[in-house]
């Protein structure tokens, strides 16, 4: 069965304001009171994971980096157009752009704390709770896992962050200050080394939403490929590819199908699993990304046409490219007519549809996966660091190939320099994960958001000032009010 996403603040946060309370905090005597038994442990863990929900269902960690991007990009809305047009401020998450707090970088930082916290619980308490210990010793493997996920998610928004790795057992235990961006990777580092020798199991012994082992390996190569670690990266990619655990699927359009969701985790390492129940977790990248008013069969039960690609992005794909499949410039609409797209106001003529994320059959709520962790980063990640480490070699060609044939592309053209290779690489990620929280990062972490964003225009967004200082988002104003110890990052100043 799915693990169940339902909210279960077991570990309620301390909640720190701006103005000074005379009183009594309660929450962490409760907490202290907590983890005695299996049963406790087991809902503590659900509790820790229940960020998750809270960061993929609005969907900040998708939305955030994707309307910054220069592949897609909202309707300009009820102020969402704000990430696309860099007109964001130190102010942005108190504003919480007109309302919508799960669009907003606020909610990665709320959320990426709420979790360390409960992580913080399980990792102090779990060990003394009176249960079988192999369990035991998992549910503190992935209390780890989760602390290096969340922390890694802060530190790609926001650069340098708190590390926090104890229980807040009182106010001054919450209140804590930035550490460098490199001291955050060596506790991502120790996070994943405890959470992979924790015993946790293999897929496909592994339970829906939770991470095997090999979901840590591939975790830790994304974060050392971040953090330019590039023998790192290639060693833990190399070890997920060669366990032989997981293997891309033949149709890349199968990895998205709500129907196809039990078959594609076999690329699918860990996703944002849904629950199509009522009250339950959802998420808003159908309604956001099909035809305004339902006009079509395929996209789901209610779509608003909010979201769509750019012209430019769908032109840069080969025609024989499948993934070019998961974009359309048309639509079937209930009648069975095929509409171009290009005739749907608001919509501008040169907006492109996606497809990655169709619901067609659900009237409860969206069941369709949004992938985190796939196996053909992880030959993408491979791919990059051997390059940077050994230039092109024939294995480097060799892992950027196994997605690219997948794609029905030909192999990627040999002789290419280290720079040009390294190059094609990045320009492979952006086809292959497209509409998935992913290219904003790339474009940060190798600099190449100045030049590549003010070329992602079209007539609804003709100019977009990036300036350097977008490469991280600014600490959100609340927490700099309640935490004396936080500082503004430098260029936000």
């Amino acid at each position: 069965m799915k693990l169940n996403r339902k909210l279960l603040y077991l570990i309620p946060l301390m909640a720190l304001t701006a103005c000074e309370l005379d009183e009594t905090i309660y929450s962490s005597i409760y907490t202290e009171a907590f983890y005695k038994t299996a049963a406790d442990a087991e809902k503590g863990l659900i509790a820790a994971y229940d960020p998750i929900g809270d960061l993929y269902s609005g969907p900040a960690m998708t939305l955030v980096a994707d309307f910054s991007d220069d592949q897609t990009y909202p309707r300009g809305v009820v102020g969402r157009n704000t990430l696309t047009l860099f007109s964001y401020d130190v102010n942005y998450t108190v504003q919480k752009s007109n309302g919508r707090t799960n669009e907003s970088p606020q909610q990665i930082w709320a959320s990426g704390y709420d979790g360390i916290e409960k992580t913080n619980w399980i990792i102090e308490k779990v060990p003394a709770a009176v249960m079988d210990e192999t369990r035991k010793k998992q549910i503190v493997g992935e209390a780890y896992f989760l602390r290096a996920f969340y922390l890694w998610a802060l530190t790609k928004n926001f650069g340098d962050v708190a590390i926090k790795t104890q229980a807040s057992v009182s106010e001054a235990a919450a209140v804590t200050g930035k550490s460098t961006k490199a001291d955050v990777y060596k506790q991502i580092y120790s996070d994943l080394d405890q959470a992979y020798a924790a015993g946790l199991p293999s897929y496909p012994n592994v339970d829906k939403g939770r991470p095997s082992k090999e979901v840590v390996n591939a975790l830790y190569a994304k974060a050392a490929l971040y953090n330019e670690d590039w023998a790192k990266a290639l060693e833990k990619a190399q070890s997920v590819i060669t366990s032989g655990k997981y293997s891309l699927m033949p149709d890349v359009r199968n990895v998205y199908k709500y129907d196809q969701e039990d078959a594609a985790r076999i690329e699918n390492m860990w996703a944002y699993e849904v629950d199509p129940i009522s009250p339950g977790r959802s998420h808003q990248m159908v309604g956001l990304c099909g035809p305004p008013g339902s006009a079509g069969p395929e996209y789901g039960k209610t779509t608003f046409g909010s979201m769509f690609a750019y012209m430019s992005f769908y032109r840069s794909f080969n025609p024989a490219d499948k993934r070019r499949l998961l974009l359309d410039t048309n639509y079937v609409d209930k009648a069975g007519k095929i509409v171009a797209q290009k005739n749907i106001t608001p919509i501008t003529a040169d907006g492109v549809l996606i497809k990655k994320y169709q619901d067609p059959v659900s009237t409860v709520n969206t069941i369709s996966n949004i992938p985190i962790l796939r196996l053909a980063d992880v030959y993408l990640i491979a791919a990059e660091a051997e390059a940077r480490l050994n230039g092109a070699s024939a294995t480097a060609y060799g892992y950027i190939n196994t997605v690219r044939r997948r794609a029905g592309l030909p192999d990627l053209q040999t002789g290419l320099s280290k720079d040009a290779f390294i190059d094609a690489v990045i320009q492979e990620r952006a086809w292959e994960f497209f509409a998935e929280g992913d290219r904003w990062y790339d474009l940060t972490r190798t600099g190449k958001f100045l030049t590549v964003i003010p070329k992602a225009v079209n007539s609804v967004y003709p100019s977009r000032p990036v300036l350097p200082k977008h490469k991280y988002f600014p600490i959100p104003q609340d927490e700099l009010n309640a935490n004396p110890k936080m500082e503004q990052n430098a260029d936000w100043k």
